[in-house]
């Protein structure tokens, strides 16, 4: 019998797809890539046409002679690595370290990893593809260049171990610039109102909100002219001018991509993004199910496409009518989008068999990949179900000065709603009187003031961080969420909460990078390096034609740095903090979460503590210094130096002159000064140095 040999990465995808093959087939794992760049050196030769020196990967000698065994025996050989460019480029890889050239082996891909999916790639089995493996190789040669030739500058300016990157240094400068937006905001108040109108004969309130005048919206900035307002209300008598009935249509969510699935399940399950595709990786290549063996249950996981094979659609069709009734199926095959940056190499993410419903494999995953499973299985089944219809109802009630607004929907048919609901689909709003018509009399009774402040822009949260690179087109669905893991890692960036918050680190990494890299944080040239990245895919562009355009400047840049920073000589800044162990004057340094003092002496003193740096401010509660400190994840604030007894705090920097309106203390915001109590409001321009 002949014996076929099929390559995969992972052990756990090699025993998913061993029971779809007979016994003349032979499944084994490669780990994932086996060749590299070396790690000591920059592994590109750059005099002689950017040639890349790949090694074996250390550790992976022993696999590779085991892999060289299966291969002897095998008389046809397959590489079944994932279906993308990082796929295509560990395969190719695996030709070379296995010297498969001479042999009979070919490339199969699959998006999902059922029987079928599995025999098919089989029976259309192909070479591999180098535009595929040359973007692969482009995109690694660029991203080496940028993480040698500029982290030993950063080495040299701030400390050892720091890292720059060509996606990781582009996203934390989006994360710094929305920190300064969100610092230099300066908030402005506003107010609403609210009143409660009664129908003749009826005993519950309509409420409404204030809109302005018949002609147009008014925006009530401050109490006094909301005293006006009310003040005029207070005997006018109350008509609907208008009453508005009609339907409105929810149309369904698309299917996942990685970038959505990665923004949906931190919203709603708080997974980081990591954590989403560990898991996702895990649906993917098997999970023992009860009844079934080894199922891969959803579809290949990295995908920037919402394109559903015609196979999936047929399958769904047939479930929903089942299962809902034909009056639940989408008219137009569910939502359909188009978007130029979309590769379109596989399929949105989705249940590999639409038959197993969650609650069918609950007691076969752990309890967050069931959870992901879930949302997977749920979001897919309500992209191929009919809209949801809203009845709705909008009411305009007047008096002789003012308007009033208010509106109500009601679902008539839930369509997709009924599998699928996000947190905007499940707030309720009140119905309105079906006795409220044109010309109706009310009497206004009860009318509620509300003052508000705007707010700064959000912080990123990993979700939005995603949405934003995916919109900027930085990065592709494979890069997410190791860029984010690696700023939190080196960091560069805290995670509080759900929040994002840059460290004084970064803010020193940052200033560098766009000071002597400019280019390199440049958003705008980052998604254009993405876009030649496409189109080596596509094999209009050579490779090696990419790496050439960007080396010059690049290399320019690092020398220039290296320059400035050989004429300034960067020395430990000395303190007068006296180390108690030693005698000598202790020296600031940079560790993971910012500045902190260090002996001289090391590594024969090790002696640390923390450095707390004056700002020369006293402290508005008790008078001591105030002095600038570091949350435990390494974000910068104000705190007074006698805490605990002191509690006073700020994020912005503390100013030594007081609010003249109200004798507060006041904190910079860029050019201006603004008083630190929101409803004294107080805001003046700062004195230039």
């Amino acid at each position: 019998m002949a014996k076929n040999l099929v390559i995969v990465e992972s052990p756990s995808k090699a025993t998913t797809i061993k029971k779809f093959l007979g016994n003349s087939y032979e499944v084994v794992a490669s780990n994932g890539h086996v060749r590299d760049l070396p790690k000591s050196q920059l592994g590109i030769d750059v005099e002689h046409d950017f040639e890349p020196k790949y090694i074996t990967i250390r550790g992976k000698g022993d696999l590779l002679a085991k892999l060289r065994k299966e291969v002897k025996k095998a008389d046809k050989i397959y590489l079944a690595t994932d279906p993308d460019r990082e796929g295509e480029a560990i395969s190719w890889h695996l030709s070379k370290a296995l010297k498969l050239e001479d042999k009979n082996a070919s490339r199969i891909t699959f998006n999902e990893i059922t029987k079928n999916a599995v025999k098919q790639s089989i029976k259309h089995a192909r070479q591999i593809d180098m535009n595929l493996v040359d973007a692969q190789q482009a995109r690694r040669v660029l991203d080496r260049m940028v993480g040698y030739g500029i982290s030993p500058v950063l080495w040299a300016k701030v400390k050892r171990g720091l890292s720059a990157g060509r996606v990781q240094s582009v996203a934390l400068r989006i994360i710094c610039d929305r920190e300064e937006e969100i610092n230099l905001f300066i908030s402005r108040e506003y107010w609403t109102l609210s009143g409660e109108f009664y129908l003749e004969g009826e005993k519950k309130p309509l409420t409404a909100e204030f809109y302005g005048t018949k002609k147009e919206k008014i925006s009530i900035e401050s109490e006094r002219e909301l005293d006006q307002i009310l003040s005029s209300l207070e005997k006018a008598s109350f008509e609907v001018s208008e009453v508005k009935k009609s339907e409105r249509t929810k149309k369904c969510p698309l299917p996942f991509t990685t970038s959505t699935l990665q923004q949906e399940a931190a919203k709603t399950l708080n997974f980081s993004t990591q954590k989403t595709m560990r898991l996702a990786q895990g649906l993917y290549e098997g999970v023992a199910v009860k009844g079934r063996g080894t199922v891969g249950l959803i579809t290949y996981l990295r995908t920037d496409s919402t394109r559903v094979s015609d196979e999936a659609k047929a399958m769904t069709v047939e479930y929903i009518e089942e299962n809902y009734g034909k009056e639940y199926l989408a008219q137009d095959g569910g939502q359909k989008k188009s978007d130029k940056k979309i590769q379109d190499a596989h399929e949105a993410i989705r249940p590999t068999y639409i038959d197993i419903t969650p609650a069918m494999v609950k007691d076969s995953l752990s309890r967050d990949h069931f959870r992901l499973y879930q949302l997977i299985w749920k979001r897919f089944m309500a992209s191929q179900m009919a809209p949801a219809k809203y009845e709705t109802v909008s009411v305009k009630i007047d008096s002789e000065e003012y308007r009033f607004t208010a509106a109500s929907s009601k679902i008539v048919f839930a369509g997709y709603l009924t599998v699928y609901q996000t947190e905007e689909d499940k707030v309720e709003k009140k119905s309105l009187s079906r006795n409220l018509v044109k010309g109706a009399k009310l009497q206004g009774k009860e009318f509620e003031k509300k003052q508000h402040f705007t707010q700064p822009p959000a912080h990123f949260t990993e979700a939005s961080l995603v949405k934003t690179l995916e919109e900027l087109g930085i990065g592709r669905p494979s890069t997410y969420a190791p860029t984010i893991s690696t700023l939190i890692n080196r960091h560069y960036v805290s995670k509080e909460q759900k929040n994002l918050y840059v460290t004084e680190l970064g803010e020193v990494v940052n200033s560098i990078m766009k000071k002597s890299f400019a280019s390199i944080v440049d958003v705008n040239f980052t998604a254009a390096l993405e876009g030649l990245l496409d189109r080596v895919e596509d094999g209009s562009v050579r490779w090696k034609t990419v790496v050439e355009n960007f080396y010059p400047d690049l290399n320019e840049a690092v020398t220039v740095a290296q320059r400035e920073l050989e004429e300034i000589k960067i020395e430990d800044e000395v303190t007068d903090v006296v180390c108690e162990e030693c005698g000598r004057n202790m020296v600031v340094k940079y560790g993971p979460h910012g500045k902190f003092l260090a002996c001289p002496g090391f590594p024969d003193c090790r002696n640390t503590k923390p450095f707390f740096e004056k700002i020369g401010v006293a402290c508005p509660k008790c008078g001591a210094d105030v002095v600038i400190k570091m949350t435990k994840k390494g974000r910068r604030y104000f705190g007074c130096m006698n805490y605990p007894d002191c509690d006073f705090m700020s994020w912005q920097k503390p100013s030594a002159k007081k609010c003249p309106n109200c004798q507060g203390p006041m904190v910079e915001k860029g050019n201006k000064l603004v008083c630190m109590d929101e409803q004294c409001g107080y805001v003046e321009a700062k004195e230039k140095k």
